[in-house]
This record gives structure tokens, C-alpha cells and sequence, in this order.
């Protein structure tokens, strides 16, 4: 196995059009390299220290939680745990990266494939924890969390007893967690590489996926257009392995559902993510209601600047006519984030500069590099890396600023300890949010004249159809995939038939989904590795759009408020943190307040359309 290692800096992708130097990450403070003498350490003490603990506790939580000490032996004892949670992830986390940077790579693939299911192994030791402490008694456990030291993970204890009537019994337990590496997994992997291996035929040139869909949103409609059916031809081809994947993650589903005990097809979703179910379905019901007066209202005003009566689907997200065309430089990208955080308070810019000066980005497009942007938390003891696929448009500027809030929120709440630091869904995206409101208003505010205000505004407005609307409709397309499963194995054309009918309803009469559009829903990468995740994109832009309105009418105390909801990580639930700002997702009303910000900016921008 060789060691990896990247250079500081790397050349932009030719498709990108950048001619700077774009910066790597620097994965050393994780591990140096795959043959390092510290990561060959600590796979071996992960082994030793699993099987320690295990022989410690299994079948002794019960006898600790009796005991006059209780407090002090289960708080030894999920020291102990939390630690070596710290210690599986940082092994988890570098694998992963070092994957996502080049997964194509054979060498990259196999390291990553031999430490998953070195810690899927150790992890499957450590089930026992959970399910034992959960079958302890509530008024014995809770009166041990009452009293140091046990108290710290109080809120954790409480957040775990909701998993409880879902758990099988241990046995069952460890067969479903092992099975994952050779069932969800593989199938997840399988995806991921054959998606970075894909090559698009567009202008003479085989592309991967990236830039592909970089050229969507190109000046020239016949750049759009030859990209656009490129991506259907090329996806058409490898339908069939999409199809396969997706009815399998399907079907594994629905056996884990029906074993668990889980009614509805997005309910463990909405465990994990500790919302009602109800909370998700009025924002659903609020966003298909509001279809009208944003999204089909929004492209029948841009079909208008096009002078056409509907938009094909590959002008969806085409720059307006005229408009300016504006590239921003690596530095100058970092500069109107950062300036934009620190206009909101010093201490976000702070942490944000972080992620710059040491090396925890990495920015440029490379064949093979897992396509899209995240920023991923690793472990406390270390810190947050954000992945980019930079290529100097604004919205590539707003992704910045969304991956570098998620970061933000990743270095607050990592003092919560490695079990509760994970922030679940219903507010992961509210740091990333709010980050790329600031950048946004940020560049209105020094916008030249009305043409650039006006870009800048229908790309704002597109960004939130994106994140609300058509996120809400890739749930739908879900929901609909994931029900019609149950009643038997989907062909990629009723997959395909699903995919237009929710993208139709979304979207409206005014863009016109011609032939080769039914394909894109194979290259998503959230409904293969993540089922359900994309309602949080929805949920987090309106309570995001809610709490800025609460920011521009009250400055005073509002930082100090959304540092202390960023700190709490998963130690509080969702509406108990909203609280302090007198929001509560729970009213259906709630939901509107969000779409009123999107409607109010389409108003806007029809105004200057008639001035």
C-alpha cells in the first residue's frame, strides 16, 4: 500500500476555466499517510481497546445502574465508550476523504474498503452499549444522570430512549451491522464509482460529471444544450446499474423498516433527524402549495427574459440574458465570505479563516474526485475538512460560504464530545444557510448597478426554488420510488416515468422537459447514500429565512443567541433551540413565513421588470 499525500495547491480542471492554483487539504492532521506508524497504532488499539470494553460491560450495565455508585461507574463507563467513538470516526473520516479525493483510484478504494470494515467489525462489538442502557430502567438510569458525572450525557441518554422501541434484540443487532459492509455499503461504493468513472462526450472532449454540469449553466444556449444531452446519452447507457442499485437500497430499506417496526417509509429518517412526522409533511404540503406562486411563477418571468413561452430544461439555470458575467478568483471568493461572516460577528470569520490558513479545504475539480461539496465533521478531537468543486461562478461563491457555515457549526458543537456534537438534520443545514444569506447580501449590497443587482437576485431566487422546491420534489420522488418498491422491483422506465412526474409538478408549464431529461435522477447522490436527507435542504432554508427576519429586526443579542444554538450541536432538541427566537416549526403557519422571503424577492425582481 503506497502513502498518499496531496500538494498544498493544485491547477483548476482545464473545464473550469480558472488558470490559478486551487488549494488541497491537508489530511496529516488526521494521518500522515496510509502507512503511517500512528494510524497502524491506532487501528491496532481500536482492536484492543473494543475488546477490553466489551469484556468490561457486556452484561453488567444492569448491576452498575443498581449499584449506590451508579453514577460514577456508568459515567466511567461512557467516557470509555465516547472515547473510542472519537477513535473510530477519526479512522472512519480519513479513509473516507482520502477516498472522496480520487475514487478511482484502486489503492485509495481498497484502503478505504479494508478500514470500513475494520471498524464495522470493532463497532459491531460496541452495539451492546446502547441496547443494554436502553434496557435499563427510566427512574433508575434517569436518577444516576441526575448527579455528576454521569449528568453530562444526560441529554444524550434521553435522545438514545427514543431509538428504543425500534431496537432488535443484540444478536439481530450485530447480523444487520456487519451485513451493512457487504450490503448498503457495497452498493454505495458501487455507485460512487461508477458515477467518477462516467465520461460525458461534450465539444470533442470526454468530461467527467462535474464539469459537465458546470456547462449547464454556461452563457451559450448550444453549450448548455450539447452538456444537457450528454448527461442523458451518457446516463442512459448505465440506466440499468442505477436501476439495480436503487431498487436494491430500496429493498434493504423496507427488510431494516419491517424488522424495526417503522410504519412509514421516511420514518427512520425523521428519528434520526428527531422531527415529527407531521412537522416534515406540512412543510411539504406547504412548499407543493406554494409551486403557483414560486416556481412556476419564477421561470415563467424567465422564460420572458428569454423571449421564449416555456424554457427548455437546459436554460433552467442558463445566466440571464445580458447579464453580467462575472468570474471570482479563489482569493476573491475567500474574501467576500469572510468579509461577509464578519460583518455578522468576528468570531464566525475567525473560525471560517481557519479553513483557509490550515489547509482544510480542498477546492479544485480533478478526475475522479467525488463530485458536489460537503464539509465533514471528522471527530472532535480533530476538526471539520470542506470539499469543493470549485469553478469561479457565484454560485460557486455561495457554496463557499454554505460549506464553510456547516463548518462553523462542526467547530462549536465539537465540544459537545463525540456523541453529542452530531447535529441532526432539522438544524444541520441552518449554519450553511445562514452563512450563504450573509454572502448573498453581502454582494447585493455592492452590486454596481441594476443589471448586476438583478442577476444577483434571480440567482439567489434560483438557489432557493433549488434548495426548497426541488429538494421538497426529490423527497416526493423518494417517497414515490421507495412506496412503489414495496409492491415490487421498479424498471429504470418507471423510475424515469416518477422522476417527470414530480420534476413537472415542481417546475411548471414554463420549462419544457424534453427527452434525455428522465435520466437525471441517476447521478443524485442523496438518495443512494443518504434516503430522505433532502427535506432538510427545504426545512433548513425556511427556518433560516425565519430566523434572518428575526436578525434584521432585532441585532441586539442575536449573535450571542445563534452562537449559543450553533454550540448546543445535538444536545438540544430542534424546537427547544428555536425558542429564544420565538420561532416554532411546529405551527404550520411557521413554514409560510420562509416561502413569503422566496416570494418577496420574485416581487423584486418583476418590479425591475417594470421599471
Amino acid at each position: 500500500m503506497g502513502n498518499f499525500s496531496s500538494p498544498a495547491f493544485s491547477p483548476a480542471d482545464a473545464a473550469t476555466g480558472l488558470s490559478e492554483t486551487l488549494p488541497e487539504w491537508n489530511l496529516g492532521d488526521l494521518y500522515e499517510g496510509t502507512d503511517s506508524e500512528k494510524l497502524k497504532a491506532d487501528l491496532a488499539r481500536m482492536g484492543t481497546e473494543v475488546a477490553a470494553f466489551s469484556g468490561d460491560y457486556r452484561g453488567r450495565l444492569k448491576g452498575l445502574a443498581d449499584g449506590a455508585d451508579a453514577s460514577e461507574t456508568l459515567g466511567a463507563a461512557l467516557a470509555r465508550y465516547e472515547a473510542l467513538q472519537d477513535l473510530l470516526g477519526r479512522l472512519m473520516s480519513y479513509a473516507g476523504l482520502l477516498y472522496s479525493g480520487d475514487t478511482t483510484d484502486p489503492a485509495r478504494a481498497k484502503f478505504y474498503g479494508d478500514v470500513q470494515e475494520k471498524v464495522t467489525n470493532a463497532s459491531a462489538q460496541l452495539l451492546f452499549f446502547q441496547l443494554e442502557l436502553n434496557r435499563l430502567d427510566d427512574a433508575t438510569l434517569m436518577a444516576a444522570a441526575a448527579r455528576a458525572p454521569l449528568s453530562r450525557w444526560k441529554p444524550w441518554l434521553e435522545d438514545i430512549r427514543k431509538e428504543k422501541p425500534y431496537e432488535l434484540d443484540d444478536r439481530l443487532e450485530e447480523l444487520f451491522h456487519e451485513k451493512y459492509i457487504s450490503g448498503a455499503a457495497a452498493w454505495n461504493r458501487l455507485f460512487d464509482e461508477t458515477i467518477a468513472s462516467l465520461r460525458f462526450r461534450v465539444g470533442g472532449e470526454e468530461l467527467a460529471i462535474e464539469p459537465v454540469l458546470n456547462l449547464m449553466q454556461d452563457t451559450k444556449e448550444e453549450k448548455r444544450r450539447e452538456a444537457a444531452q450528454a448527461i442523458g446519452v451518457t446516463l442512459k447507457a448505465s440506466l440499468r446499474t442505477f436501476a439495480l442499485i436503487t431498487n436494491t437500497l430500496a429493498k434493504d430499506k423496507e427488510i431494516s423498516d419491517r424488522w424495526r417496526g417503522f410504519k412509514d417509509v421516511a420514518d427512520s429518517r425523521h428519528l434520526s433527524n428527531r422531527v415529527e412526522r407531521e412537522v416534515v409533511e406540512a412543510l411539504a404540503q406547504a412548499v407543493a402549495a406554494a409551486h403557483p406562486r414560486l416556481s412556476h411563477r419564477y421561470y415563467k418571468l424567465k422564460a420572458k427574459w428569454f423571449g421564449k413561452d416555456a424554457l427548455d430544461y437546459w436554460d433552467r439555470s442558463a445566466p440571464l440574458p445580458q447579464s453580467p458575467s462575472k468570474r471570482y478568483s479563489w482569493e476573491e471568493a475567500r474574501g467576500i465570505v469572510l468579509s461577509a461572516y464578519d460583518g455578522f460577528a468576528p468570531r464566525m470569520a475567525g473560525i471560517a479563516r481557519d479553513f483557509f490558513d490550515k489547509r482544510w479545504i480542498d477546492a479544485p475539480v480533478r478526475p475522479g474526485k467525488a463530485p458536489g461539496a460537503f464539509s465533514h465533521p471528522t471527530v472532535p478531537s480533530a476538526h471539520p475538512y470542506v470539499l469543493l468543486n470549485y469553478q469561479g461562478k457565484t454560485r460557486d461563491v455561495m457554496t463557499l460560504a454554505h460549506e464553510l457555515g456547516h463548518g462553523v457549526h462542526q467547530v462549536l458543537a465539537a465540544r459537545q464530545g463525540a456523541l453529542m456534537a452530531p447535529t441532526p438534520l432539522t438544524l444541520a443545514e441552518t449554519a450553511s444557510v445562514f452563512g450563504e444569506m450573509l454572502t448573498f447580501r453581502a454582494l447585493l449590497a455592492q452590486a454596481p448597478d441594476t443589471a448586476q443587482r438583478r442577476a444577483l437576485l434571480a440567482s439567489k431566487v434560483e438557489d432557493m426554488i433549488n434548495t426548497v422546491v426541488r429538494q421538497m420534489a426529490f423527497y416526493a420522488f423518494e417517497r414515490k420510488v421507495h412506496m412503489e418498491r414495496r409492491n415490487g422491483e421498479l424498471t429504470s422506465d418507471q423510475i424515469c416515468d416518477i422522476w417527470m412526474s414530480v420534476q413537472g409538478d415542481s417546475l411548471g408549464p414554463s420549462i419544457r422537459l424534453g427527452p434525455g431529461y428522465e435520466t437525471f435522477w441517476a447521478y443524485i447522490p442523496h438518495f443512494i447514500h443518504s434516503p430522505f436527507y433532502v427535506y432538510a435542504y427545504a426545512f433548513g432554508d425556511c427556518l433560516v429565512n425565519s430566523l434572518y427576519g428575526v436578525y434584521q429586526k432585532a441585532h441586539e443579542g442575536f449573535a450571542e443567541r445563534y452562537f449559543a444554538l450553533l454550540e448546543a450541536g445535538g444536545a438540544k432538541p430542534y424546537d427547544e433551540l428555536l425558542k429564544p427566537f420565538g420561532l416554532d416549526a411546529r405551527d404550520p403557519a411557521f413554514w409560510n413565513i420562509g416561502l413569503d422571503m422566496i416570494d418577496g424577492l420574485i416581487t423584486e425582481l418583476e418590479a425591475m421588470e417594470e421599471a
